[in-house]
């Protein structure tokens, strides 16, 4: 199989919530062509799937430097440091998304991050009122 068929396979995998195998399918994907910056984004979004985090990041890492044009992989990527509450990375993430395809998911999400950073430190405050 080709290095395409495989990431479609990938995804088709991710799509049944079957990421440990659809991780797999990316890996042949890569190893046929190392430098698919579609395959490493879907293995990122396939690890995020599974919370292995860390390793999520490292691939769409690789997606980014593979091509760094690829708005979805910094889009995916700011996903991510939002699980992650790392709030100023996911917003530069989210910028270079926007400044590549501004699509309205990607504003959206964006906007998001500034409502999350305004609640979290008031509800970390009442939270630490409340065992005083």
């Amino acid at each position: 199989m080709s290095a395409a068929s495989w990431n479609q396979q990938g995804c088709q995998l991710c799509e049944q919530e079957q990421y440990s195998e659809a991780i797999a399918a990316f890996d042949q994907a890569i190893s046929l062509a190392p430098s698919f910056a579609e395959a490493w984004n879907n293995r990122g979004n396939a690890l995020s799937g599974l919370k292995r985090f860390a390793e999520a990041l490292g691939s769409y890492d690789r997606a980014v430097l593979m091509q760094p044009d690829h708005h979805q992989a910094w889009f995916n990527r700011g996903l991510l440091l939002t699980e992650m509450q790392a709030y100023g990375n996911a917003l530069e993430c989210f910028d270079r998304a926007i400044d590549l395809y501004p699509d309205p998911c990607y504003l959206h999400a964006r906007e998001t991050i500034w409502l999350k950073k305004k609640l979290i430190p008031v509800y970390q405050q009442n939270e630490s009122t409340r065992r005083v």
